[in-house]
């Protein structure tokens, strides 16, 4: 099964025929309203160069969102463990003070519902490597977010990350994926994402009534929705695993 995969900057008017809309879906609502992404989503001509789409003909079937960043410098010598968030905050303040990066990291893959399951990870994967490598990085980083690990909320990502099947390989299929192409598991990043909200907001976002104290679990999330009625807010701290791609 062959796919084409088209660069923002090189492709910019297949991009304008894509339904966004659609591609959100495929991620639980609440994912939507981690205030950190408008730094990155917000201002997507400045990384057109590492933005991805692949299409089956004509029809787009998933996206790979990655950008530059600086790393190795004092303050930064190791992946931080607020993860996807973090790592966004170092590429936007890179951008602005004019900084030369010197890797890139990964922080979305969304492969159409419809389409999912036509072996489309690993091509996005392979993709977004290769797509790095030929910008000039030696590294492509990635905040991994397992795709099982949300069947059990409760189970520390610490303990599931490294979980293996008979093979060695890891038992997570996400996780599994980015070891085949050639990723090292590096750690995992605790407070990869936080998305804090109102009662309301996850009442919206959820179906769910909010309507007691402490963990919630919301069908979707890695981790249990802390939750205060006195102070009418939950927020959501998501673990996500750094997976490390060295050009061969």
């Amino acid at each position: 099964m062959t796919f084409t995969i088209h660069n923002r900057a090189q492709n910019p008017e297949i991009f304008t025929t894509v339904d966004h809309a659609a591609f959100d879906l495929a991620w639980p609502e609440f994912m939507q309203h981690d205030p950190t992404g408008d730094l990155y989503y917000g201002h997507l001509e400045h990384v057109a160069d590492y933005v991805l789409l692949a299409t089956d003909g004509d029809v787009p079937v998933a996206k790979g969102y990655s950008l530059p960043f600086v790393f190795g410098t004092p303050g930064r010598e190791q992946l931080p463990d607020a993860g996807w968030d973090e790592v966004i905050r170092w590429a936007h303040s890179d951008r602005l003070a004019g900084r030369v990066p010197n890797a890139a990291a990964a922080l979305e893959i969304v492969i159409l519902k419809e389409h999912q399951g036509r072996g489309l990870a690993p091509v996005m994967v392979q993709a977004l490597r290769e797509n790095t490598f030929r910008l000039g990085h030696d590294v492509l980083y990635v905040p991994v977010r397992p795709s099982q690990k949300a069947a059990e909320p409760h189970t520390p990502m610490s303990e599931y990350a490294y979980r293996t099947r008979a093979d060695g390989l890891p038992h997570d299929p996400w996780l599994r994926v980015h070891v085949r192409a050639g990723g090292r598991i590096v750690k995992v990043c605790p407070t990869a994402m936080t998305i804090p909200g109102t009662l309301a907001e996850w009442r919206a976002w959820t179906g769910l009534p909010f309507d007691t104290d402490g963990p919630v679990v919301v069908d979707g999330a890695l981790n249990p929705v802390l939750v205060s009625q006195a102070q009418d807010f939950g927020v959501y701290v998501e673990p996500n695993v750094w997976v490390e791609h060295r050009r061969p």
